[in-house]
């Protein structure tokens, strides 16, 4: 789809919409499960593409919620940290297109990224990707503690954008959108389902420029 030219800035969501790192995360979680005995459980490929875009405390009850609040906080902050440990060195998969179309993007709009995510996560991407120098700025939950929604609009006046658009792939995606009061561009190919959307994309390389 054309991108609008009216756009002044296009905010992305990461996990589902530019690269999909549920391969790491697996991979992680079982480096966490083998050092503590308690964790009984195994974690599904489905739990972790279940958990991506949610916060710390909806990730938290996923992977570890039988087990005592306080021990449940302690792993899934390992975890997360651990995470971003491998990430750095092994990087996450990118979608097919995700490098030429935000190469290419780049060079018409002003390009953002805002995450439920922890400190540490979109610098990973950024850093495997080689793709940072693209974006203008980037925001996150682990950062400022604050919805996605309010995330976008901190974007939004940071950077003052009069006519910004957000692309991700969940229903917590396009609420956020909504509550910044932005168009909302659902990702299909990436977690979640989400209808009713106005605009959609099968694939990140029909995203084209004005």
């Amino acid at each position: 789809m054309k991108l609008h030219e009216n756009y002044d800035g296009i905010i992305f969501d990461l996990d589902g919409t530019l690269w999909d790192t549920v391969d790491v995360c697996l991979e992680t979680l079982e480096q966490v499960k083998s050092k503590h005995l308690d964790i009984t459980k195994e974690i599904t490929r489905e739990q972790v593409k279940s958990s991506m875009g949610k916060d710390f405390e909806e990730i938290m009850k996923i992977y570890y919620g039988y087990l005592p609040e306080e021990k449940a906080i302690v792993y899934a902050k390992e975890a997360f940290n651990k995470n971003i440990e491998n990430l750095l060195k092994e990087g996450g998969k990118l979608y097919t297109n995700t490098k030429n179309t935000i190469i290419n993007l780049s060079k018409d709009y002003k390009l953002f990224i805002v995450s439920n995510c922890i400190e540490g996560y979109i610098e990973s991407f950024f850093k495997t990707s080689g793709l940072g120098k693209y974006f203008e700025d980037y925001e996150s939950n682990g950062k400022t503690g604050l919805s996605k929604g309010e995330n976008i609009k901190l974007v939004i006046n940071r950077n003052n954008l009069r006519n910004a658009v957000y692309i991700g792939d969940t229903l917590k995606d396009k609420e956020a959108a909504e509550h910044a009061k932005i168009p909302f561009i659902y990702a299909s190919y990436g977690f979640g389902e989400v209808d009713g959307c106005k605009f959609k994309i099968d694939d990140i390389g029909e995203l084209t420029v004005k």
